[in-house]
């Protein structure tokens, strides 16, 4: 079905003021809860731009998440816990979006992404977990998968790059696996990432009509497209068969990317039970000086020109 123009002129400046929110983002500091306030309270009235009261709890709520998340981190460093975060879904259904915002304000020595490219011929001819093995977390770790080992029963099934007896020898295989780790002490959380049809397409557009958002673009995942419904087929044997107790699926419902960013990491925080822990006050030690030290200028061939 065809979108109207005035309704896709819509979506498409919604989309456009979602790309200025995450610069937005990427600009907060500790001191930001006060900065969105003031920065909204510069923006017109509500109803010259309706989304302007929503954009305004995103902020506050994305900003309270993160902190959370902090003590999150603190939590696992102390207590070592070995956390690992699969996001799985559709090309374009934000699982970038998302884990983004869970690391942009954590240690990247304690959070890490793992998110690996199309594998080697030496490693096509491993045991197929292995290369995934190696980016599993230590005690006080926390990674997550920007896909992972389910490539197998989507991209890798439905692009033809398996056979149908790999496919099922790793539905056979991923519940022990799964087991395995969890048994081994790891926190293992799951999350497929759910968006329409329409959504895909749209966001595919967009994609094709910004220069610095091309990249992203692969011929992959243009011709995933091609193939929707073969895509949903795999998805639905998927999360049947490896949906386990002790490892289930949760479906992150992600057309509004907002919603989906602040929704998945509430619920992430809610499946670790953290404390906050108590830190020391730090004291920042006096500099020493060197009566007998002079600096020495910098030569000019030496800076960068200030083109700014």
């Amino acid at each position: 079905m065809t979108t109207p123009p005035d309704q896709m002129a819509r979506r498409i400046s919604l989309e456009q003021a979602d790309d200025l929110d995450e610069e937005i983002e990427m600009s907060l500091n500790d001191d930001g809860d006060d900065r969105i306030a003031r920065m909204l309270d510069d923006m017109p009235p509500a109803d010259e731009h309706p989304a302007t009261v929503e954009r305004h709890r995103y902020f506050r709520e994305l900003f309270h998440l993160q902190g959370e998340l902090v003590k999150l981190q603190d939590w696992v460093v102390h207590k070592k816990l070995k956390v690992v975060v699969v996001c799985e879904g559709r090309d374009a259904a934000g699982k970038g979006g998302v884990i983004k915002r869970i690391t942009q304000r954590l240690n990247p020595r304690v959070c890490r992404v793992a998110a690996l490219p199309a594998p080697s011929e030496r490693e096509r001819s491993q045991w197929y977990f292995q290369r995934y093995v190696a980016h599993l977390p230590a005690g006080g770790e926390i990674v997550l998968f920007d896909r992972s080992w389910y490539n197998r029963a989507g991209v890798e099934r439905v692009m033809g790059f398996c056979s149908e007896e790999e496919v099922e020898e790793f539905f056979r295989a991923v519940p022990e696996f799964e087991r395995m780790l969890v048994r081994s002490g790891i926190i293992l959380i799951k999350y497929w990432f759910s968006i329409t049809d329409d959504e895909q397409n749209f966001r595919f557009h967009m994609r094709i009509s910004d220069p610095i958002k091309q990249w992203k673009l692969s011929p992959m995942d243009l011709e995933s497209r091609r193939r929707w419904e073969q895509y949903t087929m795999a998805k639905e044997e998927m999360l049947a068969r490896t949906h386990i107790t002790e490892a289930p699926w949760w479906v992150v419902e992600a057309v509004d990317k907002k919603r989906a960013r602040l929704n998945c990491i509430r619920h992430l925080l809610s499946q670790i039970d953290y404390h906050e822990i108590e830190h020391p006050p730090i004291t920042l030690p006096e500099r020493e000086r060197d009566p007998n030290y002079t600096r020495h200028p910098v030569p000019d061939s030496m800076k960068v020109p200030r083109y700014y």
